[in-house]
């Protein structure tokens, strides 16, 4: 029985949870044993045996669906029926097969996803033989060959490999978001086996590890060979995600399949995301079941009483039941108008807006102007239930790295013995800007030079050619002091593998100025300088790391001279300068500050030469330090400091942290539109306030930028209220609550708090960690939303999370997270909306996101176009819906006066079963896909536009009871203008027209139209499609109504067409047409008048823009020519080397040395043209547009 259950995807057995993993290599009926999990993975719900029991179980779970079972089944007893089963039978079944449909088409998707994964290739150790199998095949304690650029197929424990040491390189950007490679290492008893296959297909070792977890930093395990065990560190596994690089092959255990890997334990459960306006409708909803449970409680007590009063007097015509009396009749008309007046929840509703919602995300999918044509990245929507909500975000989170940066640097400007180089001047010495246009150095003459590598500034090559003494030092330095690892796959052909972007750019422009290093050992470092090939000792690495801000090395040149070359944060190394570089430190500060006023990231070069004693003294004491077992690194900290002082300054460098394009403007942008950024970034404090100056989140006209970097909760605290006192003197002390009770349900709303100016904060990832503390949060969270800028430094995954968070948890806002990492997934499920970067790091964050595209610019008009867009269409018909399907349905509450609260209907039964199928359907489908207040590129112009949307203005309970009065109002006019008109009237030739079924089509024929002439008053944007919508379904109407009211179908179906020649009997009177005009003018003229003077004493954003477009005849004016502002700034920053510490152990250690690989990934890719993209969009405001007009 089990095995028929798995077979057909429900597997009712309980899993087994394994404390420890016990595996064997190459002893598969061992592994077997314990029932691990295999490499396949699965992410798809359904299969061919359960797609639909399971959907159908999941699709009456919703309260619509299974509500309109139970109309099913009340029609289905002939005591309280008064419709027919067919007009609750046939919308059911429609419904339920689009969904099915629909969800059919995704889990397709998923399954074709699955496959692709399962379905790659890797060769397995099997019975002594390499065999080439799928992944899904691959089981725990299989042995399996990588090879360069494949990804690790499941989590191995490394054996062997092709480079010296059992070293491996990976690419960890799936799992981390980190470009740089790791290295990993096999254990030597390990590393032995080599790639012999025979003593590979015998080795026997034995593992013992942890269970399977999500924690990608830590592993603990041990691996028994031979009788002895060996311990197992995170260093010796390679985790599946991860991409093999620089490495010929490798051979790996399988300790990990499929669903147990590390991989996909942190991807967890898809989060169930529902819009603010799903939220919304679910309390509506409640809210019509109670006035429906009200209107018939009200039409069953009138039965009651009427049936007392008046109902013995039919008694003779229609006899009652025995024991059937006024108060059973009034029960049974309670049940019977349940059905009648079930319109009030169309279940049409839902699948209109399940249309509407995938035809707004195929606009996403199909917009060319957020194509990227570089990397052939088009935008796409990956989930189609939350368009909407885009048009509605107040707070955005982003990452740093690869979102608004492209995570390359480049070499700008450098400060050389108190000369800047990097700007270019014309013939009067102004400074010119540079652009693509601007001429290039040439590097003809350096045959070594990196092609990619491009700089303007022609004094600093003439410097390096003629010998300047200074010049070459500061390049020789950078060629020298780092911890690049080189590779020439052919001959002058160099790739620089860097641990972070930044040190690849500086040893990149030494290359280019002719000084090339060109390759190292652990004991050399081999540099080209000016074409003559020098070959330095290299006696010591005094490595980087977060307390240090610098590294140096010690090298002895060929004529014997020691020198100590020093690179790190500028106000480090001031710190340790000799007294007579006073002078030279000046005019290098005032260099420094006019690049970090550029928003370029700075770093100060000094040089120091050694005594050969004073060296072998220091030298025995490093080596003391280095292997001690206690305190090893303070020890090691310490000893640096005694030889870094009294240094050279030679100068200055400045990076570039390349901002991807339209970043700034797109930030203005989203400002502008009354959106909040906060940056959420692993990099260091200076790095992220580099790049919050460089994309204007934080200026100089701020009043102050407050930056929280203390150490313990109560510090944190200070900092904190300092903060929000000084932006806001009169701030309460307590937290300004306000509840809200919603279906029983109480929710706190931190309020508000309004300050004079704008304010900056940043934060460390420390301080952030005492700030999202129970007693804490509420202080960060008043202090945060004051300002307008953001900044947590240093934060780990989690912590993005988390301040996302404590944003939905205390803020009534709509929130949304983008990021392009592994580490920024967590942070994008937690939020309202997560957007995926297809960037630098990975796919990660991607898949699991809701929207995704290539570049950050790209935001902007997904919210301000297609966010706006689809939250206005959804509003709009939301309110059309309810307010057909109420007039509709009210009308039935009125005729219940006059027809003795019997349950009658006012239309005919066809009518009732295609109102909302048929003859409303198409054309507001035609509204919510097409309508639009304004075009794009004015909603680009004018982002306050998108303000209504973050205030709900469009829709809300407010707006829902001024609907439900409309509807109650044009009901009225609905049914009694037609029954007056109706009553006692004959035709032209005298005969009696005052019958119910003429009655019946006039109610119904008013109502038609009013709520179509309705539809055109709401219709912003006409299209063709609109026009054939809105005049195809009135023709449709009349249509079927002269073919159901024919003579021929009451001949073939005669008990269910009963009003036969009531159409043309009718409808050729003129009174009936006039009485249509009239009820639908006495609708119509409320609607015309209120909406006139709303717009003359109080007009809306969006009225005063068309009002402007009107003006303009939608001709926008050729938008002004836009510089780039130089921004001046007093501050500078640090440069950050890189995340972690360096890789100064491993150069010293002689680990690193590999063979060359024959494939490798360019490092610079080219630069995207921008004639393929679009211009960044101005921001006009409407003060300037009436002006200029």
């Amino acid at each position: 029985m089990g095995s028929v259950l798995s077979a057909c995807g429900l597997n009712f057995q309980k899993e087994t949870v394994h404390e420890e993993r016990h595996l064997k290599a190459n002893d598969r009926e061992f592994n077997l044993s314990f029932n691990y999990a295999n490499n396949a993975i699965k992410t798809s719900k359904y299969n061919a045996f359960t797609f639909l029991p399971l959907n159908l179980f999941e699709q009456f779970q919703r309260l619509a669906n299974a509500y309109f079972v139970f109309l099913l089944i009340l029609q289905l007893i002939p005591a309280i029926s008064s419709l027919s089963w067919f007009t609750t039978v046939v919308p059911l079944v429609l419904v339920l097969s689009i969904t099915l449909a629909k969800d059919g088409s995704d889990d397709l998707n998923r399954h074709k996803n699955d496959r692709q994964v399962n379905n790659r290739r890797v060769d397995v150790l099997i019975d002594g033989q390499l065999k080439n199998e799928k992944w899904m095949n691959v089981q725990v304690g299989d042995i399996i060959k990588l090879e360069n650029n494949q990804f690790v197929t499941a989590d191995l424990l490394l054996l062997s490999s092709s480079e010296p040491l059992n070293l491996v390189y990976i690419e960890t950007a799936e799992l981390d978001g980190e470009t740089n490679l790791k290295v990993k290492q096999a254990l030597t008893v390990t590393g032995d086996l080599g790639d012999d296959i025979e003593r590979l297909a015998t080795f026997n070792g034995e593992v013992r590890c942890e269970a399977p977890n999500n924690r990608l930093d830590k592993f603990t395990g041990t691996l028994k060979v031979q009788g002895v065990t060996h311990a197992l560190d995170n260093e010796r596994i390679l985790l599946r995600g991860c991409t093999l690089r620089n490495t010929e092959w490798c051979f790996g255990l399988v300790l990990f399949g499929g669903p147990d890997t590390k991989l996909m334990q942190n991807s967890g459960k898809a989060v169930f995301k529902r819009t603010s306006i799903d939220h919304l409708m679910n309390v509506l909803v409640l809210f019509i079941f109670g006035l429906l449970a009200f209107m018939c409680t009200i039409l069953a007590i009138g039965n009651g009483i009427w049936e007392h009063q008046q109902g013995t007097s039919f008694t003779a015509f229609l006899p009652r039941q025995e024991g059937a009396d006024a108060a059973f009749s009034g029960f049974l008309t309670f049940w019977s108008y349940v059905i009648i007046l079930n319109t009030v929840v169309p279940i049409s509703l839902y699948v209109s807006v399940e249309i509407l919602r995938l035809g707004n995300s195929y606009y996403i999918d199909w917009d060319r102007k957020m194509y990227h044509t570089k990397t052939d990245t088009p935008a796409q929507a990956r989930t189609t239930t939350l368009n909407e909500e885009l048009g509605q975000i107040k707070y955005i989170f982003s990452d740093k790295t690869g979102t608004l940066t492209q995570n390359i640097m480049t070499f700008n400007r450098c400060s050389i013995n108190g000369k800047s180089y990097g700007e270019v001047v014309d013939f009067a010495g102004q400074r010119v800007e540079i652009t693509e246009k601007t001429e290039k150095v040439d590097f003809s003459w350096n045959s070594l030079a990196d092609p990619k590598f491009f700089f303007h500034d022609r004094a600093l090559v003439a410097a390096v050619r003629q010998g300047s003494p200074e010049v070459q030092t500061f390049f020789r330095l950078l060629a020298l002091c780092h911890t690049v690892m080189p590779e020439e796959k052919t001959e002058g052909e160099l790739y620089y593998q860097a641990q972070s972007p930044d040190e690849g750019a500086l040893v990149t422009a030494a290359r280019n100025f002719g000084f090339v290093f060109r390759s190292r050992t652990p004991e050399t470092i081999s540099v080209v300088e000016m074409g003559v090939s020098v070959t330095y000792e290299l006696l010591a690495v005094l490595d980087f790391n977060n307390v240090r801000k610098r590294m140096s090395v010690i090298v002895r040149s060929p004529d014997g001279t020691l020198t100590l070359f020093c690179k790190g944060a500028d106000t480090i190394i001031y710190e340790r300068l000799h007294p007579s570089c006073s002078k030279l430190m000046e005019i290098t500060t005032e260099h420094l500050n006019e690049y970090a006023g550029e928003g370029l990231r700075t770093l100060a070069l000094a040089y120091k030469d050694l005594d050969e004693a004073e060296y072998e003294i220091w030298r025995v004491r490093h080596h003391e330090a280095s292997t001690a077992l206690d305190d090893r690194e303070a020890k090691l900290d310490a000893i640096y400091e005694e030889i870094e002082k009294d240094l050279l300054l030679i100068g200055a460098t400045a990076v570039e942290d390349k901002l991807q394009d339209g970043v700034p403007q797109t930030i203005e942008q989203l400002s502008k539109a009354d959106i909040k950024i906060w940056v959420l970034t692993g990099d260091k404090q200076e790095t992220a306030e580099n790049i919050g100056y460089s994309c204007n989140m934080l200026r100089e006209e701020m009043k102050e930028v407050f930056i929280i970097a203390a150490d313990t909760a109560e510090s944190v605290r200070e900092e904190l209220v300092n903060a929000r006192k000084k932006m806001s003197p009169d701030s309460p002390d307590e937290t300004p609550f306000r509840r809200s009770k919603i279906l029983g349900k109480v929710s706190e709303f931190v309020m508000d708090e309004t300050v004079d100016g704008e304010y900056g904060l940043v934060i460390n990832g420390h301080s952030l960690a005492y700030g999202l503390q129970e007693d804490l949060q509420c202080e960060f969270l008043r202090t945060a939303c004051m300002c307008q800028t953001v900044i947590c430094c240093r934060v780990t995954p989690l912590q993005k999370a988390q301040v996302v968070e404590l944003i939905k948890k205390y803020k009534k806002a709509v929130t949304l997270a983008i990021g392009d990492g592994a580490n920024d997934v967590s942070m994008i499920k937690a939020a309202h909306i997560g957007v995926g970067i297809s960037g630098q790091e990975g796919m990660q964050a991607v898949l699991s996101s809701d929207f995704s595209f290539a570049q950050f610019r790209y935001l902007q008009r997904l919210l301000l176009v297609h966010g706006r867009w689809s939250y206005l269409r959804m509003c709009k018909f939301l309110r059309y819906f309810f307010y057909k399907n109420f007039s509709f349905t009210f009308v039935h509450f009125w005729y219940g006066f006059f027809c003795g609260f019997s349950a009658q209907t006012v239309y005919d039964e066809w009518f009732i079963t295609l109102y909302n199928l048929v003859y409303t359907a198409l054309p507001v489908i035609g509204l919510s896909l097409f309508d639009q207040d304004v075009n794009d590129r004015w909603s680009l112009q004018y982002p306050q536009l998108y303000a209504p949307g973050q205030q709900n203005l469009y829709f809300s309970k407010m707006a829902f009871v001024k609907i439900l009065l409309h509807s109650c109002y044009s009901s009225l006019v609905l049914f009694f203008i037609p029954y007056f008109s109706m009553q006692d009237t004959v035709r032209d030739d005298g005969k009696d027209i005052a019958d119910y079924q003429s009655f019946a089509l006039l109610a119904q024929t008013c109502l038609l139209i009013v709520v179509n002439v309705k539809l055109g008053l709401d219709t912003s944007y006409w299209t063709a499609v609109n026009h054939f919508f809105l005049w195809g379904s009135l023709s449709v109407y009349f249509a079927i109504t002269f073919t159901m009211y024919s003579n021929g179908m009451f001949l073939i179906f005669t008990s269910s067409f009963p009003f036969i020649g009531t159409a043309r009997n009718s409808l050729n009177q003129p009174n009936v047409w006039l009485t249509i005009f009239v009820t639908t003018l006495l609708c119509v003229l409320p609607v015309v008048a209120f909406r006139f003077l709303l717009i003359q004493l109080r007009p809306t954003i969006n009225d005063k823009v068309r009002y402007e477009v009107r003006k303009a005849k939608a001709v926008l004016p050729p938008p002004p020519r836009r510089f780039i502002r130089r921004r001046i700034s007093t501050r500078r920053s640090g440069y950050a080397f890189s995340h972690a510490r360096g890789y100064g152990d491993l150069v010293t250690s002689g680990r690193f040395l590999r063979r060359p690989v024959k494939t490798r990934p360019s490092l610079f890719t080219l630069r995207e043209s921008p004639l393929a993209e679009n211009s960044p969009q101005i921001y006009r405001n409407i003060r300037e547009g009436a002006q200029s007009s």
